[in-house]
């Protein structure tokens, strides 16, 4: 069947509007109401990490860090992982404020964890070697962990005290 030119650019014409208009994959802009006045505002949706991910923001530093927030997702952690990119970690979040423990059974690599407060304030942090048993307790109560590469804290110079701004995605 042959489509003439008049219609073959129609055709493409209408397929571009219905793409055009359609978000993309993962993107965070919702689309527009087609009642929508025209001189209202479009706001664009504030950028937001992806599903069970979070950014922790230390100034100029963010870790985006996978959530572990439930029971299953804290005790597995980033065990049997080879490695833990610069700029990665996981971000453990609890219901309450209490001192933590945690260890590095079946963890490969070597971290920093940062213990912070239901304020997102670091209260405590420690270096955990790979494949040990040794508990590393908070020195005070947190409510969240970050564990990121080890050193990674030193390098940035976050010391404790460090507030974190936290952006949480879509769960």
């Amino acid at each position: 069947m042959k489509i003439s030119t008049r219609a073959g650019i129609a055709a493409t014409f209408a397929l571009f509007a219905a793409t055009a208009c359609t978000p993309a994959e993962g993107d965070s802009t919702p689309p527009q109401r087609p009642d929508a006045s025209p001189t209202a505002a479009a706001q664009p949706a504030a950028p937001r990490p992806g599903a069970g991910q979070a950014w922790v923001i230390f100034g100029a530093d963010t870790v985006v860090a996978e959530v572990a927030g439930t029971p299953d997702e804290r005790a597995e952690g980033l065990m049997y992982r080879q490695d833990v990119p610069d700029g990665t970690g996981m971000l453990f979040v609890f219901e309450d404020n209490a001192i933590r423990s945690f260890w590095m059974q079946n963890t490969y690599v070597a971290l920093d964890i940062a213990y912070m407060d239901p304020s997102f304030v670091i209260v405590d942090i420690q270096q955990m070697e790979p494949l040990t048993t040794d508990p590393h307790q908070s020195s005070a109560p947190a409510m969240f962990a970050l564990e990121v590469r080890k050193g990674w804290f030193a390098e940035q110079g976050i010391q404790v005290g460090a507030r974190a701004e936290v952006v949480f995605g879509v769960r």
